[in-house]
């Protein structure tokens, strides 16, 4: 039986596939052509977005991230990636009812992490296509990773001390909603978050 989400990401496949053939659906999504479909890297894996299906690491996908990355191929144009000036989430219009569960999910979900962060932080910049942080930043490490090719995130630590406990801040590419909803684009960093802490635990085994 469908779920929900596999409905969702049907139509929005059905609707970006409807808009094809395009000559620069390549350069929107910043993927390259697979067979009858178009590959990038999503999550730190590789990612197939095709007629039928989207899959990670050659698994389909009918989750959270597998609706991500639909949208994704939406709503992303032809504009490159502007990093800088980044932006807090709390600073995109209408952000108000989501600042909450990003704070929580997105940013203080890292804060119990963030001295293995440091150590893997290479590793965590790979994984992700991701940079050092740009200069100028504050915090004690930062670094910017790519959850999908058109959508920064940079992430600022700040390390554990005798007066302040440790903490991690989650910024935006200044032109993040050019490629993904607002709701989305939280979801987004949410399960950036997530992967992270997941290569850490299977580091730990």
């Amino acid at each position: 039986m469908s779920t929900n989400y596999e409905k969702i990401i049907r139509e929005n496949l059905s609707g970006f596939y409807a808009q094809l053939p395009r000559e620069d659906v390549e350069t929107c999504l910043a993927s390259e052509s697979k067979g009858d479909g178009l590959g990038f890297r999503a999550f730190g894996e590789d990612c197939r977005i095709g007629p039928d299906a989207i899959t990670l690491s050659g698994q389909t996908v009918v989750d959270p991230k597998g609706l991500l990355i639909s949208l994704y191929a939406v709503h992303a144009g032809p504009y490159q990636v502007q990093i800088e000036p980044l932006k807090a989430f709390k600073d995109f219009p209408g952000s108000m009812p989501y600042q909450g569960a990003f704070s929580a999910n997105s940013e203080r979900v890292l804060v119990p992490h963030v001295l293995s962060i440091r150590e893997k932080q290479e590793n965590i910049k790979t994984i992700f296509d991701g940079l050092d942080g740009p200069p100028g930043v504050s915090g004690d490490f930062s670094f910017i990773l790519f959850p999908l090719p058109k959508i920064a995130l940079c992430y600022i630590f700040y390390l554990p001390d005798d007066e302040f406990p440790a903490s991690a801040t989650c910024l935006f590419s200044a032109n993040a909603l050019s490629f993904m909803p607002l709701d989305g684009l939280a979801d987004v960093a949410e399960y950036t978050s997530r992967k992270i802490i997941e290569y850490l635990l299977a580091e730990q085994e």
